[in-house]
């Protein structure tokens, strides 16, 4: 956990520097932040802090005085630069630091003064403060609230890792269930199920984490803590006996409208159903409980994973022994979104294809930004056809792996995209994404991903609603036309398994699937250890009923060849 938190005090650098108006110094602090949150091992074990990604001397030390002092001078001289709340205001997704700057001029430096202003219809009359800004910077304020209350996925993972890996030495069992094992998007809390025979030496570990802040209660088979260092949550472990484990693993995966539905099956079928077991409502013996799947078979229904218990249909399909055939992560063959280097990435072509490998893919797609992207250091169209030329080199070199030669290419206001088509036609594949003018009216925007869509050179509509979770609300896209289009034309849309992206989300994607749309996995990673995020993309396919073949990173790389990349 030490990674979160210093990873969360150089985000916040950026946040008050960017505030400050600074160039070039948020960027390479949000870069060593991104690294140092990923990271597979504790960085207290790393000797040398600079064979970090994006780390150099200067961060460097700053990691030393962070994991020496628990925090760092240089933060705290920041705060004291910067009103007391104006940094919270910066955190809202429609407000820079220009607007901070005005809205403090004002008297208003926080999120609660915003919101009385806001009431009163008091910014009014600042220039460029009308009624539709008054109503974005509500929704500002709705999602930031929302993201405080709520975790990403993706950041809460790797302390399940460390909560299960820490317990296996005193517990027969040990799962993550609530929403995590459903694996939204968000999570409230942490639930650990465990079956052990020594539940009290359980209990005192779990109570002992080293990343415990408090322990709010204590129980002979249950207890609950709030876990710290970067990421304050609330956690539950439940010591459980084996023959109700499975119903009880059943009942706290939820979700809460999933298990409705099944009690009520099973009260038509004569049970009962709780955490304890499926009983017989005459004798109150116990019929299924040990394994979730005796519990799905005795009620009537197939097997339905983890993923799809939201009661969006699937008890309906598994009655029906319907329930798609999901795609799962052994099916992938290579990711198609992979930045380096060459623009705002961390690790070179080489370790991203050496990277793949070891992860078993067949290929591996280098995309970086392009041209007018500038603050990412996109690549002109000479450093382009530069790297087009170094990645045939890297195959002659390479073994084992396919280096696809691609571009993130921005769909430009007037929906061209930033490349000729003569420098296209040159790559194996093409990106195209939307990074500016977010809040464009419906029409305009939705022509923008319209016209990539049809645009034969391009392969796959990046991050198709542009939302980043909590902080930026999705493009307002005519979704209908984009999904009709897209399956005309082959053109696949992503679902980018950045975590605080994920998009297309799963309720899009099931919808997409029912358009015919094809759908590419990418992981939008600008680091090595990025490339595990593949596993959050595919668990969000999984919860929009994807299959393989819905997925074009299922295909080899021969048929991607073959094929177009699915292009009609």
């Amino acid at each position: 956990m030490h990674n979160l938190k210093v990873a969360r005090i150089f985000y916040e650098i950026a946040d008050i520097l960017e505030l400050q108006g600074v160039k070039f110094k948020p960027q390479a602090y949000r870069k060593a932040a991104r690294s140092i949150e990923s990271l597979e091992e504790d960085i207290e074990t790393i000797e040398d802090f600079t064979s970090i990604p994006g780390v150099g001397k200067a961060i460097a030390r700053k990691i030393a005085e962070i994991l020496e002092t628990g925090k760092l001078e240089y933060l705290e001289n920041l705060k004291e630069e910067t009103p007391e709340g104006l940094e919270e205001l910066l955190r809202l997704p429609d407000i820079g630091p220009k607007t901070a700057h005005l809205l403090a001029s004002q008297g208003i430096t926080s999120i609660e003064a915003l919101k009385e202003a806001l009431d009163q219809h008091r910014l009014q009359k600042l220039k460029g403060f009308g009624p539709r800004t008054e109503e974005n910077l509500k929704r500002s304020i709705q999602l930031y609230t929302f993201q405080k209350e709520r975790k990403l996925l993706g950041k809460v993972l790797p302390l399940c890792h460390m909560v299960k890996d820490s317990l296996a030495d005193v517990a027969d069992t040990v799962v993550i269930a609530g929403s995590i094992r459903r694996w939204k998007e968000t999570v409230g809390d942490i639930d650990v199920l465990a079956i052990s025979s020594q539940p009290e030496i359980l209990i005192d570990t779990f109570t002992q984490l080293p990343f415990v802040e408090q322990v709010l209660a204590k129980g002979s088979t249950k207890s609950t803590v709030i876990f710290q260092r970067g990421l304050q949550i609330q956690s539950d472990l439940r010591v459980l006996p084996e023959e109700s484990f499975g119903a009880a693993l059943q009942y706290f995966t939820g979700s809460k409208e999933h298990n409705i539905k099944l009690r009520k099956i099973a009260v038509r079928k004569g049970y009962k159903l709780n955490e304890y077991g499926l009983f017989d409502r005459k004798t109150n013996q116990r019929v299924a409980g040990e394994s979730e799947a005796d519990i799905y078979s005795k009620l009537g229904l197939q097997y339905i994973p983890p993923e799809l218990r939201e009661d969006q249909g699937e008890i309906e399909a598994a009655q029906r022994n319907s329930l798609p055939e999901l795609v799962d992560m052994p099916q992938i063959r290579g990711d198609f979104h992979v930045h380096t280097v060459w623009s705002d990435g961390s690790d070179t072509i080489e370790a991203m294809a050496l990277e793949g490998k070891k992860l078993g893919y067949e290929y591996i797609g280098i995309c970086d930004h392009s041209q007018t992207l500038k603050v990412a250091h996109g690549l002109s169209e000479e450093r382009l056809l530069d790297q087009i030329t170094f990645i045939r080199e890297l195959n002659d070199r390479i073994q084992g792996i396919t280096i696809l030669s691609g571009i993130e290419s921005d769909i430009l206001p007037d929906s061209s995209l930033d490349y000729p088509d003569t420098v296209l036609e040159q790559l194996d594949f093409v990106i195209a994404s939307i990074h500016s003018r977010f809040k464009s009216p419906q029409k305009e925007v939705t022509n923008r991903v319209v016209n990539a869509l049809q645009n034969p050179l391009v392969t796959v509509v990046g991050h198709p609603t542009g939302r980043i979770i909590g902080r930026r609300a999705p493009l307002n896209l005519d979704l209908e036309q984009i999904f009709k289009t897209a399956a005309k034309t082959g053109t696949a849309l992503e679902i980018n398994c950045y975590p605080d992206r994920l998009d297309l989300k799963d309720t899009l994607i099931r919808t997409a699937k029912e358009y015919g749309v094809t759908l590419a996995l990418g992981t939008d990673a600008h680091s090595a250890q990025d490339l595990t995020f593949m596993e959050l993309g595919v668990r969000t396919a999984r919860r929009g009923w994807a299959e393989p073949g819905d997925i074009l990173n299922t295909l080899s790389a021969d048929n991607l060849f073959s094929r177009k990349f699915g292009k009609k």
